[in-house]
């Protein structure tokens, strides 16, 4: 089964773009989502044809080397192939929303230039180091410091599950830092820190329970020393300015949780058609037609959730309260219809040859990531005046 996405007010570019990630991610995305999984192993063929289709590039003006369209476009892009390995969609969503886009929004115009053309095709990826052992949802108890010794900035301390981290065309990781302290308040930056900076430690991948093919490491700085031009937008704005960054990535997470929901949906359908029980399709029985529907129903709410959000975040009007909606209601969606996927399977479900186990698997962080569900709840509840 295909939802028909020429119902939702896309224009025609928008759903030639769709159309094409989609045959992109069932054509090659998909025979070796397995195998990557398996291998813990991100497939970097497959990433270098993401950039090769300008995937990375899509949200970004055609003079800084991007493809000229919007944020809604990029996330269409991210729900494709959400449908079919979650591990690459985030690989994507963190490229951009995380690695490139900060550089985009509040970089120099050396750093532009130096930075942008590799990232926005796909030739290089960056991760963005803002959770610390210490400091995850209550991102100001950050702890990692940088102090200006001789023209440069002097990192120390550590980062946890940062994204894109250590891939072999990973070129540098952007860090949130204490550099100093206003009115009794912790001063925040954020420093690029190029990959091979002495000091800069990049230590084993994590033994996670999804996203298996999805780089993933902690980081440790140890006197690692940068030039002071590697500061990355205003000196004390990091953490103001990452909270900007962060309410668009909630957009994306969104999308990815709505083509893992669907993923899930049409996954469930074409087994329950497929499957005979007591002589009879299971999708024969009204308590899985049932299953269906809500399964359906819980993609469609996602899909409209994040494209209102990513409307108004195009329009330049403010987006933060639904983008938090967005996120909260599609990670609901994708938990929700893997686990309802892995029950109609049956046995078969628990085998991670089928993609519902890897979907069952991986959809619990999308309830986490880029702020948990209580995270958007704070975030709903203060924009309605009770907090």
């Amino acid at each position: 089964m295909t939802i028909d996405l020429s119902t939702y007010g896309l224009d025609e570019e928008q759903l030639e773009l769709a159309r094409l990630v989609r045959a992109f991610a069932d054509e090659v995305v998909a025979p070796v989502s397995y195998e990557a999984d398996r291998t813990k192993t991100l497939p970097m063929d497959v990433v270098a044809q993401m950039g090769d289709l300008g995937l990375f590039g899509l949200p970004f003006p055609e003079e800084v080397g991007g493809q000229g369209g919007d944020y809604l476009t990029l996330c269409l892009a991210i729900e494709a192939l959400g449908r079919v390995d979650q591990s690459l969609a985030i690989t994507l969503e963190a490229g951009v929303s995380l690695g490139a886009m900060p550089v985009f929004r509040f970089g120099t115009d050396a750093q532009r230039a130096e930075l942008l053309p590799d990232l926005l095709a796909g030739r290089a990826l960056a991760g963005f180091g803002l959770t610390e052992p210490e400091a995850g949802s209550d991102a100001g108890a950050t702890r990692t410091t940088a102090r200006l010794e001789a023209g440069e900035w002097v990192i120390d301390g550590a980062k946890q599950f940062i994204t894109n981290s250590g891939t072999p065309i990973t070129r540098f990781v952007t860090v949130t830092a204490v550099t100093g302290e206003t009115e009794g308040r912790k001063e925040i930056s954020t420093i690029i820190v190029p990959s091979g900076t002495p000091g800069f430690t990049v230590e084993p991948a994590y033994d996670k329970v999804g996203w298996h093919a999805s780089d993933t490491h902690p980081l440790t700085f140890s006197g690692a020393r940068v030039p002071e031009a590697n500061l990355l937008g205003e000196r004390g704005r990091g953490f103001a300015n990452f909270l900007h960054i962060l309410d668009e990535g909630r957009i994306a997470i969104a999308a990815l949780s709505t083509g893992a929901a669907e993923g899930c949906l049409e996954a469930a359908a074409d087994y329950a058609r497929s499957r005979i029980v007591f002589g009879e399709q299971l999708s024969t029985r009204q308590s899985i037609q049932f299953m269906l529907a809500r399964m359906q129903q819980r993609v469609h709410v996602a899909r409209l959730a994040w494209l209102h959000a990513a409307r108004l975040r195009d329009a330049g009007k403010p987006f933060k309260t639904e983008a938090a909606i967005a996120k909260l209601t599609s990670s609901d969606a994708a938990m929700d219809n893997a686990r309802d996927a892995t029950q109609i399977f049956g046995g078969n479900g628990f085998m991670n040859e089928y993609p519902v186990a890897r979907h069952y698997r991986d959809s619990k962080i999308l309830e986490i990531g880029e702020g948990t569900s209580e995270v958007q709840l704070l975030v709903i509840a203060r924009a309605l005046g009770v907090v």
